[in-house]
Formats: C-alpha cells, structure tokens, sequence
C-alpha cells in the first residue's frame, strides 16, 4: 500500500484519480478548497478510505499544510498529483493582472508549493513519483488559450528540470497531457471581466471559444479510463508495464494528434531555419 496525495480532487479527473488509487488498496489524501462539499459530491472517496484536507493551493501556507498531512498520514508519501488547475480564456489584451497572476498562482506556483512539502519526505526516502498534470494546451497553445497554455507550457518546462534534478534521489516524474475530457473542467472555465474586445468577433479567438463553449457534456475523454492508464503506468501494470521512463503521458486521440501534428511543424520549422542558426557563430 503506497499513499498517494491528489490535489484538486473534488471533482473531475482528480477525483477519478483518487477513487483509482483508493480502489487498488492505496491510501489517498485528497484535497479541495471546500472539502466538506467535496467530500459530499463524492462519496466514494471517503468510503473507500480516502482523507479530505482544505487546501487552496494559491495559498503561501500550502507547504506548511501539506507537510502536517503527510506527517498525520505516517510520514510517508510515495506519489504526489498535482491537478489542482482552471482556465483563464480570452485575448491576453481584455485579462487584468490580477487575473493573469491568479492563473499562473494556480496552475505554476500551486504545484511548486505542494512539491515544497512533499520532496523533502521523498528525498529522505529516495523514492516517489511526481505526477504533474498538464495539458494538451501544455504542448500546443490554441487561440483564446494564451494564458492557460502559458502556464502548462511552464509546468512542462519545470518538469522537464525537474525529472533530472530528482532522478539522483530516485524520485520520478511524470507529466500527463490529457485531451478534452467529459468532465466539468470546460463548463467552469473564467473569461476576462472586461469582456471580449469587439475587435476580435469573428477572428480565431472567438471561433475557438465558441467551440469550447458548444463542446460541453461531448468532449470525447474519459475521466474515469485516463486515471486508471495515469495509474498503471505510475506502478507499472497493466498498460503500464515497460513504460516506468516515460515522461509524458499524452491521453486521447484528440491530444495525440495535435502531439503529432506539433513535432511535424517543429520538424518542418527547424530545417527552414538550419542555414539561419548556422549562420551565427562566431
């Protein structure tokens, strides 16, 4: 039995995770902002023996919270999934500071600080798992998505240093990019209080974000089918078997295309600019 620690697990993917995990055997700290209403709107998790937490984890005291529960759950923690996330849709020009900042709070410091808590327990071990989860967005920014997939273009950065920083203290890292999931994520989406720029009706922006807006309850993911895949390749089993190097988890058709379609581009961009980066040396 390993214990695992799932931030954002009131609904959704972190959810699906959590009841996953608890249903192997393992023992889960599930975290949300509201845990009683969490807890309520998925009972399963405590039944199966899950431990809800309050954690906001835009909050400078996440380490600190995130410390004493590992240290109530026995000291140990094996696999951190850092889930907790939301979207900031819109044109970059109609976004406040304010709202920008608490995007990236969010989905970039929010993990740096749970890892904060959890990676001095791990080192001391030289073992666990770090599962970051990003996005498809995190590998190709669609229009209206510049913040959010600016802040999953980050956690990939970060992870990428990060498997090599902690792969001497034995701890891995994986970074999982789920496409769109059946799930509430889209329907709880912010757009920018001041609204739309009229200058972009009828441009990519707004064509995007009618689609996001239309997609609601269609979206061709599996919450439930992502966490149990998330799950095997974490301890190898299942489809996981001969998978414990990968560092990214793509999840979906619809994210393994765009994955594709981004390497052909990247590809296609490189060698158009061979004889240019050649050209600079001294």
């Amino acid at each position: 039995m390993k214990t695992w620690l799932v931030t954002g697990a009131s609904s959704g993917l972190g959810a699906a995770i959590a009841e996953a995990a608890l249903q192997t055997g393992h023992k889960v700290i599930a975290t949300a902002r509201n845990p009683t209403k969490a807890a309520q709107a998925n009972p399963r998790i405590s039944e199966l023996g899950g431990t809800w937490i309050e954690l906001d984890v835009t909050s400078p005291n996440t380490p600190k919270i995130v410390e004493d529960a590992v240290k109530e759950a026995g000291g140990v923690i094996d696999v951190v999934v850092n889930n907790a996330g939301y979207s900031l849709l819109g044109s970059i020009e109609d976004m406040s500071e304010s709202e920008i900042e608490a995007q990236f709070s969010t989905n970039v410091y929010g993990p740096v600080r749970v890892l904060k808590g959890v990676l001095p327990f791990m080192r001391a071990r030289k073992s666990g798992t770090v599962v970051n989860i990003s996005s498809s967005a995190g590998i190709d920014g669609l229009p209206t998505c510049a913040m959010y997939a600016g802040s999953k273009f980050a956690l990939e950065g970060m992870s990428e240093s990060l498997a090599r920083e902690l792969a001497p203290f034995g701890i891995r890292v994986l970074v999982v990019e789920p496409g769109s999931l059946r799930t509430n994520f889209w329907s709880v989406y912010v757009e920018p209080a001041a609204g739309m720029n009229k200058d972009y009706a009828g441009t990519p922006l707004e064509q995007v974000l009618q689609l996001f807006k239309s997609n609601t309850g269609a979206q061709p993911g599996d919450a439930v089918k992502c966490a149990q895949r998330i799950l095997e390749v974490v301890e190898g089993t299942g489809m996981g078997v001969g998978k414990e190097n990968l560092l990214r988890l793509p999840l979906g058709p619809d994210c393994y295309k765009r994955f594709q379609t981004k390497i052909d581009t990247l590809q296609e961009n490189l060698l158009q600019a061979k004889e240019i980066a050649h050209s600079t040396t001294y």
